[in-house]
């Protein structure tokens, strides 16, 4: 495998500066909130690939404002170019899963923001309810949040920066399942040849015309492939 070029910026140090600035920003954004580093960063595990992961628990009556105002208080940290939420979630009064993804920082380090109503967080952990069961439906009107209904292609095309993930550390198996999942969720068959630069660029080719407003998503995706991968 070729070395990560140049260009490409995977600086640990500047990602952990980045993740503590987000934390810090949604702290200060509601009085009585919390805002912790989860995940392999937390763990101290991460590598140079490793995305960022935080959990906001907020009050109960500011859980609708807290999660509206998220793109704009992290965009004052740096600007948001895409925001999604988990369908699972998207309805939920007391828990939502946000992806964040920012201008000028590496694909790779996407921001998995669970945020929670403090009664929610204390039930129990992420789409379990008392006693670790399913989460019923809820049944109040949700906060306002971009992409209401999930992208599909976009879905697919973080497949994409997955397995281009999952090949720089050696994980070929992992690498296919993503690409083959990636590849059915845009109606695309086919299987991985091994030739990772041209699997990815066939995934964000078939996310691209699945659904052509993620086409500069798509060309992203196969760029850092073209950087990263051989083959």
């Amino acid at each position: 495998m070729s070395p990560t070029p140049p260009a490409m910026d995977l600086d640990p140090v500047r990602r952990t500066v980045f993740a503590q600035e987000l934390r810090i920003a949604l702290a200060a954004q509601c009085p009585g909130s919390v805002a912790v580093l989860r995940g392999s960063l937390a763990r101290g595990t991460a590598d140079a690939y490793s995305d960022i992961d935080l959990a906001w628990t907020v009050p109960d009556a500011q859980f609708e404002a807290c999660v509206a105002a998220v793109e704009a208080c992290l965009g004052a940290v740096r600007p948001v170019v895409s925001l999604r939420s988990d369908p699972d979630f998207q309805w939920s009064c007391s828990r939502r899963l946000l992806f964040l993804a920012f201008r000028d920082m590496p694909l790779f380090w996407r921001l998995d923001l669970e945020v929670a109503a403090v009664s929610d967080e204390q039930a129990g952990p992420t789409g379990a309810g008392p006693g670790g069961g399913p989460h019923p439906p809820d049944g109040g009107s949700p906060a306002v949040v971009r992409d209401p209904e999930w992208s599909l292609a976009a879905s697919a095309l973080a497949n994409g920066v997955a397995v281009v993930k999952a090949v720089l550390r050696g994980q070929q198996e992992v690498a296919a399942g993503l690409l083959e999942r990636g590849l059915r969720r845009v109606g695309a068959s086919g299987s991985a040849s091994g030739r990772w630069r041209a699997d990815v660029a066939r995934l964000a080719d078939a996310a691209a015309r699945h659904e052509p407003a993620q086409r500069p998503l798509a060309d992203q995706v196969r760029r850092l492939a073209a950087e990263l991968l051989e083959g």
